[in-house]
């Protein structure tokens, strides 16, 4: 009974009853003015429909006042060609057929119900449209039911029904559903840009400052303590610059990429490693001035990523570093002993992170061990 009942308490049932009586208030007015020929709002539906505003806002209303979840079946732009203005007429004449019979019944059969009870406890015989009863009995109190129900299904039906043609009329098409999908795969793109920005860039300042209080604690000696929280400071205050970036393109939609570190910028990714321990043999060849920016700001996070893994699973080793720009190729490479006396934190989204950098941009990363070392081998093309 509950489940029978719940439509008499839900405000929707009642905002689709309104939703479909908003047609009526046009008919009504014209009908004022020549009620010969009723057709004419019908016929005038067809070039309003043909507006590309007048779908935009049939969404809006839809959503509103048909769905209590304001879901995104129904679409709120503009149409965008005929075939959208088309289905947007067919929905304004279905709205309005529709809106005529709920008029109808929720005038009619309250009507019926007033002429039963007359015919069940008045005197005078009854000549109505809908009933005629020449001799009152009180046996017609028992048909008084039936239209209320009728009343009731009408309306919960009919709410459905055009709930249901906003969806196939009003959806996206399939040109919206495509610009939907590439604008929810860019903010997928972004979000993933991001997260690996700060994995790179926070997850760099940690392992130092981990390693370097590490070193500190064990060697107990003071001018290699500061040294050590120096190294700490610059690094956390760098890795503060970095994090205000990736916030600034959060805050900020139009904030230009440039912003970000390029591999012009290295020394300080090289110098940090070393005040970390590690014995940097850095070589440079060809202008880094030259590389595209794109390619040069995830260089920057390639070697950055690569340094850390270093720090973060070998520790205080010798790692040799070459980049080279040569022949319309960004190659970069880290080499470092093997070693499993150090254990790191981590599940490899690091390494996954810089294939992940390299195929975006065209080029391939090779990671794994080779002659007895470590190597991370990236080759990203300029064009």
């Amino acid at each position: 009974m509950d489940r029978f009942l719940r439509p008499l308490t839900s405000a929707t049932t009642y905002t689709r009853l309104l939703h479909l009586w908003v047609p009526m208030l046009f008919v009504s007015v014209w009908l004022f003015i020549d009620m010969s020929r009723p057709w004419v709002p019908a016929l005038l539906l067809i070039p309003l429909g043909l507006v590309p505003a007048v779908r935009a806002g049939e969404g809006v209303q839809a959503r509103l006042m048909l769905m209590p979840d304001g879901g995104t079946a129904v679409s709120v732009t503009r149409s965008a060609a005929w075939r959208d203005r088309l289905r947007t007429v067919l929905w304004l004449e279905a709205r309005m057929a529709l809106g005529a019979v709920t008029t109808l019944v929720c005038v009619w059969l309250p009507v019926l119900v007033v002429d039963l009870f007359r015919a069940a406890f008045g005197d005078a015989p009854v000549h109505d449209p809908l009933l005629t009863v020449d001799h009152p009995h009180w046996g017609y109190v028992l048909l008084v039911p039936l239209p209320l129900l009728a009343l009731y299904a009408a309306v919960v039906g009919l709410g459905g029904l055009v709930t249901a043609l906003a969806r196939r009329l009003l959806g996206p098409s399939p040109g919206e559903r495509l610009a939907a999908l590439e604008e929810r795969t860019e903010q997928l793109l972004e979000r993933n840009r991001i997260a690996r920005e700060l994995h790179d860039s926070i997850g760099h300042a940690l392992t130092v400052a981990v390693v370097q209080a590490g070193a500190a604690r064990t060697a107990r000696d003071p001018a290699f303590t500061d040294r050590a929280l120096a190294a700490i400071e610059d690094t956390g205050r760098a890795a503060l610059e970095d994090l205000e970036r990736v916030l600034g393109v959060l805050r900020e939609a139009e904030r230009p990429a440039s912003s970000r570190p390029a591999l012009t910028e290295a020394d300080r990714l090289l110098e940090s490693a070393r005040a970390s321990g590690a014995e940097v043999d850095a070589e440079v060849t060809g202008p880094l001035e030259s590389v595209p920016g794109p390619v040069s700001r995830e260089g920057y996070r390639i070697l950055q990523e690569s340094l850390t893994n270093v720090l973060r699973h070998a520790g205080g080793v010798p790692v040799r570093v070459r980049v080279a720009v040569a022949d319309g190729t960004l190659g970069l490479e880290v080499r470092n002993p093997l070693t499993a006396t150090v254990p790191g934190p981590g599940r490899g989204s690091g390494l996954r992170g810089i294939r992940e950098r390299a195929a975006l941009l065209g080029g391939r990363a090779r990671t794994g061990p080779d002659e007895g070392e470590w190597r991370v081998r990236v080759e990203l093309p300029l064009r």
